[in-house]
């Protein structure tokens, strides 16, 4: 998902240095939401990583 995230973020840019501004307006607001769904995955996953760390160690 970060990598998608990365990968809309180059094309708006690439797209706003060429005057496309419509494009790079919807370019970067998927990198956006893609970033923030990585995010509250990253979380989640990290949260559960701890607790079953802390599971196994009792």
């Amino acid at each position: 998902m970060l990598k998608w995230a990365i990968i809309f973020g180059v094309i708006s840019l690439i797209a706003a240095v060429f005057g496309f501004t419509g494009i790079a307006a919807g370019a970067a607001g998927i990198a956006k939401v893609l970033f923030v769904l990585f995010l509250i995955a990253f979380i989640v996953v990290l949260a559960m990583a701890l607790m079953g760390a802390k599971a196994i160690s009792k």
